[in-house]
């Protein structure tokens, strides 16, 4: 059995998909197309930087989304070649656009909208994130109440069995740092990042997307979609719709979803547009196989395989 994954942000450099639009039609068509929907010159961003504007919330999803899917689509791999989707976040969306639950165009909207509405839920400097790495989920989860003191400190990113992320208010955050080491975690440390997602703080970006996700066409996925809140697959819109409101706050259980789905029978799964994920797959599924597809000579050998 097979899962095609997608990756969260981070995964964002100038350059992304350039390589990609010159060999590829079927590339440089899915890069219009989400520049028509957004009415901006995404692809050239991508191409050519500057890396500070890129990196910005609201173009690093939807660029991160645009490149994951380019790679899925010039592959011409069909998604029923797996068995099942994942996505890191906002990868959820990239996921769910592969899986046919999403067009193209609405896919870009939606993270739009979703950038400007995280990074609008609080005020630059008052949150944070920072990861623990060399922690389980139980430490983790005893550093962010110890850190927390009256804020907010919580767990983000259930990554794998090394590294766990906290996200919260700035100073409970910081002083979670010095609780890291004390509880045995190896590293404790500050995110680049400009917002503290996946927290409660972010509250007011999962209204703004509970209105917009209500107006938004979902049809099933061709193939069931591992949600990062519930670590489970589904495939009714409704409860996708809903899932997707609550992942913006909610913990990202992407440790538990590849556990998941190995012991559902998975034992390759595909990276399209990344290079992140498939280390935290071998560190979750150690007997898995995973393949992260970027460029074009990843998309033959991985053509010739499937």
């Amino acid at each position: 059995m097979r899962a095609f994954i997608f990756p969260g942000q981070g995964s964002q450099a100038v350059g992304m998909g350039r390589a990609l639009a010159e060999a590829s039609p079927v590339a440089r068509r899915l890069f219009e197309e989400v520049d028509d929907a957004l009415g901006q010159n995404l692809a050239r961003l991508m191409a050519e930087g500057p890396i500070e504007e890129l990196t910005l919330t609201e173009n690093a999803q939807p660029a991160i989304m645009a490149n994951a899917l380019a790679t899925f689509r010039t592959s011409g791999i069909d998604i029923g070649k797996a068995d099942f989707v994942a996505g890191h976040s906002l990868g959820e969306y990239s996921a769910l656009a592969a899986a046919g639950s999403f067009d193209v165009a609405t896919t870009a909207r939606l993270l739009k909208l979703r950038g400007k509405a995280m990074q609008a839920a609080v005020p630059v400097g008052q949150g944070a994130m920072a990861a623990l790495l060399g922690a389980s989920l139980e430490i983790a989860e005893q550093v962010a109440q110890a850190a927390a003191q009256g804020e907010v400190c919580t767990i983000a990113n259930d990554n794998d069995p090394t590294q766990v992320v906290i996200s919260g208010h700035r100073g409970a955050v910081e002083r979670a740092l010095d609780i890291a080491k004390e509880k045995g975690a190896k590293r404790a440390v500050l995110l680049p990042v400009s917002a503290p997602f996946h927290s409660p703080l972010m509250e007011p970006a999962a209204r703004a997307m509970e209105q917009a996700l209500a107006d938004a066409r979902i049809v099933p996925p061709a193939v069931p979609l591992y949600a990062n809140v519930t670590a489970a697959a589904v495939q009714d819109p409704d409860e996708i719709r809903r899932l997707l409101v609550e992942q913006v706050t909610a913990m990202v259980r992407w440790r538990e979803s590849i556990a998941a789905m190995a012991a559902a029978g998975v034992s390759h799964f595909v990276e399209f547009g990344g290079k992140v994920l498939s280390p935290m797959v071998k560190r979750i599924a150690p007997d898995a196989q995973a393949t992260s597809v970027m460029t074009m000579d990843d998309i033959d050998a991985l053509v010739k395989e499937i």
